[in-house]
């Protein structure tokens, strides 16, 4: 069987080959008709086709393996910290430099950011806003579907069939009879009350939805027939599109670039019958093909549906062909990508600038990796479901176990308090305890090891960071870990000592530690700290740690800032 996201392709690229976007904002409607091309090329912003083979059935080393999908990858989601990651449950990235991001939460509140453009986030204002908000209206709904258009515009469909729109209307795209914007996400109901909305798919400035009886309802702009009314005026309300399209594949609208794949390049007003797509996992492409979106090798236009991936499979495999489970695509950034039954994923069309003209296998788990990674701008071509671990990583167990009783086999007594540690991990991560315990060290077979030279904090926070490679401590005591790293010889978590004392140097401290850093052989702090001195020179000079400096050390301090024209004739 094949499953397709509500979506008719109406408008695809200018004839003349080359994309436009919409600026931000209003646009007003030019009035054209007919076979004229559209303001937007950009159709659907996502394309989903799921195939589903009879036989053969997934191979055992694929079946029941979950993708996981980090959010971070698309930069937006950097705004956010580890916390607020981790609440997320879904997730769409937007906009034409994806610049705007809609999620929902494990407890199905819906958040939004970004620039906000013509109203985009539905916040009530035009305001952008790096600081997630919260769209309490649309709050404990259970998001089900969503899309997004050029404008952009949203739709939104709930567990409840309820369907919800805002953003850009300037062609009525919002179904609500209006021109005027959306600025909070409003309840479309025209033509649709009793009826349950399952999915929804939006167009460059035309919207669609399908209901869970299979009707197919469509509204917004419609100057090539978009809309599928048999007319080429706008829609402003949902309007069903009378046509029986259960089970078939069919496509109406603007068909300029054979994007309709009727084997012609004219504008169909009504839904056409395309081609019957069969269930072996087969993939077939067609229409604009100017950045090699279409994976046939060459870059020319098609205007009825040709097969692609099929050699690669031949030379790469035994079967004789590949197997697709998932395309996506996204006709904003040109990018296309595949998923096939072994569970390999193939990009091509415009990836980063570079026009790839076939499959291209990559070393992604899933396709949402090739838009977050390859296409400009990285939006997502889909609303995204973000799966987290319930089990820990290899890092996070052992972060988990640290200072633990429990599992732990010694432990060190500083300033008569104990850290409980393991053995294997400290010999595994840090060469001075590796040779520490060998049957020649008395630590060997001790179970608690005194330590005095180094405080609880400064000596807690090392063996901390054998199990987590981070440290987090007071840049007054920095100091101390920094003298232990030395010690230790452990460079890394030196260069780690030298950031936190450059984040924390003050006019009281930079002589003090500009000392330290001379003293432990620091050459990138002693610059920092030197740098700091000089640039402070009248302020450094009348504090006590600058009376209390070595001498040579401050003769050379002088000689050195003499040197950089610190004093003047």
């Amino acid at each position: 069987s094949v499953q397709l996201s509500v979506a008719a392709s109406a408008e695809s690229e200018h004839t003349d080959g080359h994309p436009a976007t919409d600026p931000c904002g209003p646009v007003k409607p030019n009035g054209g008709t007919g076979n004229s091309a559209p303001p937007c090329p950009c159709p659907l912003p996502w394309l989903r086709t799921e195939v589903h083979p009879s036989t053969p059935q997934p191979s055992p080393q694929t079946q029941g393996v979950c993708i996981m999908v980090d959010a971070t990858k698309w930069p937006i989601f950097s705004l956010l910290g580890p916390q607020e990651l981790s609440t997320i449950r879904k997730a769409c990235v937007f906009g034409t430099s994806a610049n705007e991001a809609i999620y929902i939460t494990n407890d199905d509140e819906v958040y939004v950011f970004g620039l906000n453009c013509s109203n985009c986030l539905g916040t009530g204002d035009s305001q952008s806003t790096i600081v997630p908000k919260k769209l309490d209206f649309l709050s404990g709904r259970k998001v089900v579907s969503l899309s997004y258009g050029c404008g952009p515009h949203i739709l939104l469909a709930t567990e409840d069939g309820e369907l919800f729109a805002w953003g850009h209307n300037g062609y009525s795209q919002l179904g609500n009879g209006t021109t005027n914007q959306g600025v909070v996400p409003v309840l479309v109901s025209a033509n649709l009350l009793n009826k349950k909305v399952t999915e929804v798919a939006c167009g460059s400035h035309h919207s669609m939805a399908l209901t869970d009886s299979g009707e197919v309802y469509a509204w917004g702009y419609n100057n090539c027939g978009q809309v599928g009314s048999g007319s080429t005026a706008n829609q402003p309300t949902p309007r069903r599109v009378s046509s029986c399209l259960q089970n078939k594949v069919y496509g109406w609208g603007y068909n300029g670039n054979g994007q309709l794949g009727l084997g012609n390049n004219g504008n169909q007003l009504t839904p056409c019958r395309l081609v019957a797509l069969q269930d072996e996992g087969l993939l077939f492409t067609w229409g604009a093909n100017t950045y090699g979106q279409l994976g046939t090798g060459n870059k020319s236009n098609q205007l009825s549906p040709v097969q692609i991936m099929t050699e690669k499979e031949r030379r790469a495999n035994p079967s004789p062909q590949i197997l697709v489970v998932e395309i996506g695509a996204c006709h904003s950034t040109h990018t296309s990508a595949a998923k096939t039954q072994s569970g390999q994923v193939y990009m091509w069309g415009q990836c980063r600038g570079q026009s790839v003209v076939l499959p291209h296998l990559t070393h992604f788990a899933c396709t949402d990796d090739v838009f977050a990674c390859f296409a400009s701008p990285s939006v997502m071509w889909r609303l995204l479901s973000m799966e987290h671990d319930d089990f820990l990583t290899v890092a996070q167990s052992l972060k988990k176990e640290f200072d633990n009783p429990e599992t732990a086999d010694l432990k060190f007594c500083v300033d008569g308090k104990y850290i409980y540690v393991h053995k294997a991990v400290l010999k595994i991560r840090c060469e001075h305890f590796r040779s520490m315990f060998q049957s020649h060290w008395n630590e060997d077979m001790k179970e608690v090891i005194e330590i005095d030279q180094f405080s609880y904090p400064v000596y807690r926070s090392f063996l901390e960071f054998l199990y987590t490679d981070n440290v987090e401590l007071p840049p007054e005591d920095a100091i101390g870990l920094l003298d232990l790293a030395t010690s230790y010889c452990e460079n890394r978590l030196k260069r780690l000592c030298q950031h936190i004392i450059k984040r924390g140097i003050t006019v009281e401290n930079a002589f003090s530690l500009l000392s330290a850093a001379v003293r432990y052989d620091a050459e990138d702090l002693e610059e920092f700290c030197f740098k700091f001195c000089v640039n402070h020179l009248t302020e450094v000079t009348q504090t006590a740690a600058f009376w209390q400096i070595d001498g040579n050390l401050l003769k050379d301090f002088i000689c050195r800032a003499s040197r950089c024209g610190a004093f003047k004739n």
